[in-house]
């Protein structure tokens, strides 16, 4: 299974991915963001499966499973760089807001902000065609959330 998704982000010019791929991929990009300041913990974790299970309307069984399985791409995948281009061909444009709010409420799941998650999520902003005004706007609708 990560084989085949893992093959296509290696390519040049990654292949549009089908919906369980995107799931996981996405899985794995805030897998990935979670790590980024070396502190993955149970809240980020719990964050992951909430917000799976949300976007996707799956059972928190599933969520968790997925998650996991991202936990074993994230660390076998390859830069961020490829990896967001897969995402930002599986996810339509209007959707996208979505995904930064939803990297945005992992990087504010411990109620820290880390420079390198931050530093992570301009990086993927940009990569997925989201300003930095709708990035600003997506955090501030999670910080909003939160109160």
């Amino acid at each position: 299974m990560f084989g085949r998704i893992l093959t296509s982000l290696l390519t040049e010019r990654p292949d549009r991915l089908p919906q369980p791929d995107a799931q996981r991929a996405l899985a794995a990009l805030l897998v990935r963001l979670a790590r980024a300041d070396e502190q993955y913990d149970e809240e980020e974790r719990t964050r992951i499966d909430r917000i799976l299970a949300r976007r996707y309307n799956l059972s928190p069984f599933e969520a968790v499973t997925i998650r996991s399985d991202a936990e074993e791409m994230e660390a076998e995948a390859p830069d961020t760089v490829r990896f967001t281009r897969a995402l930002k061909d599986a996810v339509p444009y209007e959707d996208r807001m979505g995904l930064m709010e939803a990297l945005w409420s992992v990087a504010l799941a411990d109620d820290t902000r880390d420079p390198r998650e931050d530093a992570m999520i301009r990086v993927t902003a940009d990569l997925l065609g989201i300003s930095d005004k709708d990035r600003a706007i997506a955090r501030q609708n999670v910080e909003k959330s939160r109160t």
